[in-house]
This record gives structure tokens, C-alpha cells and sequence, in this order.
């Protein structure tokens, strides 16, 4: 049996104000594959995505809240 592959779940920062100018991301994907893939909130499929690794991921946030 084989599984599909895991999609991302897209979300955007409870910060965001709704403007069209904030970056969506799916963490679900982290414990999985080991990335956390950024888009353009403005572009949603049609855009290209970046895919950072967990680790530089979370310490990209963890900067954010200090």
C-alpha cells in the first residue's frame, strides 16, 4: 500500500493585517521532511516556494521573538 505525499498546509501569521503583503508557511512538513516551505501570500500556487530547514526555520523565529 502506498501513501499520497504529504501536501503542505499553508498558514499565515495571526500578525498578518490581511494587506496582501505578508508570506504564508507550512510547518506541517517540518517533522517529516525536515523544511519548512515559504511562499508569497500574494501568489499562492502560481509563486515559487523557498524551503528552509527546520533548524534554520526555528531559528529564524526564536530571533523574531527576542
Amino acid at each position: 500500500m502506498t501513501t499520497a505525499p504529504e501536501s503542505p498546509r499553508w498558514f499565515t501569521s495571526s500578525y498578518s493585517n490581511n494587506g496582501g503583503n505578508c508570506v504564508e508557511a507550512a510547518a506541517n512538513l517540518a517533522a517529516s521532511h525536515g523544511v519548512v516551505p515559504i511562499r508569497d501570500s500574494k501568489q499562492h500556487d502560481d509563486g515559487p516556494v523557498v524551503a528552509f530547514p527546520t533548524p534554520a526555520w526555528s531559528a529564524f523565529v526564536s530571533s523574531l521573538k527576542h
